[in-house]
């Protein structure tokens, strides 16, 4: 059955916004529905199958990264040959894991015969390369479906006005999926050193006066609306195709 996945703080002010107090099955039952018809909420596309374990092996990955970082950190203040072994044996354990993960996941992503495409065609964008590829489409399955406002503010790189009258406050990113920015962060940089549009994006911002950290925030977002539209063409192309 197609459902929609909505956040229940959402859903909560949407119920004391209509007037209702209490909190009952058949309340909430009624507020879902209602609220489903008044944003036009859409089901989302049925997701990868192996999706579930892709984005175990990522927090584990993630968790192995923290750990090495933590380690290396030690290793450079260490005094005692001792601990210096026992970290640096610890760090080649560490890196090992990290492959086997790495393995396990593109052998995951080449079974499913969709997300293996989609991911050869983020790998086409200069400045994103496998492990970024991966973490797009186990953080954002969505993407490729959806608009470009959407992705920008699901990986919460859209800047939110901040006005009331004739007052006028700074627009600020909020909210969204961190770790999601997080994985695109470094390959806004290298998109910038080698990705022509980027290059020349960030090169305007700059030259308008903006800052460094917002120049690199809008392209980000450029990125991920690029890898957007490149999965939602290719998309519409296949559908057409078949």
């Amino acid at each position: 059955m197609p459902f929609i996945k909505v956040n229940p703080k959402q859903v909560r002010r949407f119920t004391q916004a209509s007037g209702k107090l209490a909190k009952t099955d058949r309340v909430d039952s009624e507020m879902l529905a209602k609220m489903g018809v008044a944003l036009q909420l859409k089901p989302k596309p049925v997701q990868a199958e192996n999706l579930y374990d892709l984005r175990e092996l990522l927090s584990a990955r993630r968790a192995l990264i923290k750990d090495r970082t933590a380690a290396k950190t030690r290793r450079a203040t260490s005094t005692v040959d001792l601990i210096k072994a026992q970290l640096d044996k610890r760090l080649r354990l560490i890196e090992a894991d990290i492959e086997k993960i790495d393995a396990q996941m593109l052998e995951l992503v080449r079974k499913d015969q969709n997300m293996a495409k989609r991911m050869e065609h983020l790998i086409s964008i200069p400045g994103i390369g496998t492990n970024t590829a991966l973490m797009m489409l186990i953080d954002l399955p969505e993407i490729g479906s959806l608009t470009n406002k959407q992705v920008g503010s699901l990986a919460g790189l859209a800047p939110m006005s901040q006005s009331s009258g004739k007052w006028q406050g700074k627009a600020r990113i909020m909210g969204g999926r961190p770790n999601l920015r997080h994985a695109i962060f470094m390959p806004a940089l290298v998109a910038i050193r080698f990705n022509l549009d980027m290059k020349e994006k960030y090169a305007a911002l700059i030259a308008a006066g903006k800052e460094k950290k917002v120049a690199i925030t809008a392209v980000m977002r450029k990125l991920l609306v690029l890898a957007n539209a490149l999965l939602r063409d290719n998309r519409k192309w296949t559908e057409k195709s078949t």
